[in-house]
């Protein structure tokens, strides 16, 4: 099984969240992309990639929970939780969550830069 996931690099919530995944990745069964740095391969539309999460597992496109749910079954410690976001009703759920953190994220966003400019 194969798996890549493309990440937007000029978000600070998707740097940290992806550094954790590739500490997680021993297997390094993930081949990880920042679709922001404008050098990468993308399969769709550069904006489409950086406004919702995307990966493709076996030639397959997904985004949004589902892409995060392929991105878990890779990681022992999270398939679990991936293999039962293969359930439709817990996929639902997991999108809908998906979608309220995208309305969020500009502001969150914002909150971290602004703490990670503070000196120490």
């Amino acid at each position: 099984m194969s798996l890549t996931v493309w990440h937007d690099g000029g978000c600070p919530l998707c740097r940290r969240e992806i550094a954790l995944m590739r500490r997680l990745d021993r297997r390094g069964a993930i081949a990880f992309i920042d679709a922001s740095d404008g050098t990468s391969v993308c399969p769709r539309d550069r904006a489409e990639l950086l406004a919702r999460f995307h990966a493709r597992e076996d030639g397959r496109m997904l985004s949004g929970a589902a892409a995060f749910a392929a991105m878990w079954r890779q990681i022992p410690m999270l398939r679990p939780l991936g293999l039962v976001a293969r359930n439709p009703v817990v996929l639902a759920v997991l999108e809908a969550g998906y979608r309220g953190f995208l309305r969020v994220r500009p502001s969150l966003q914002s909150l971290i830069r602004h703490f990670d400019r503070k000196p120490a």
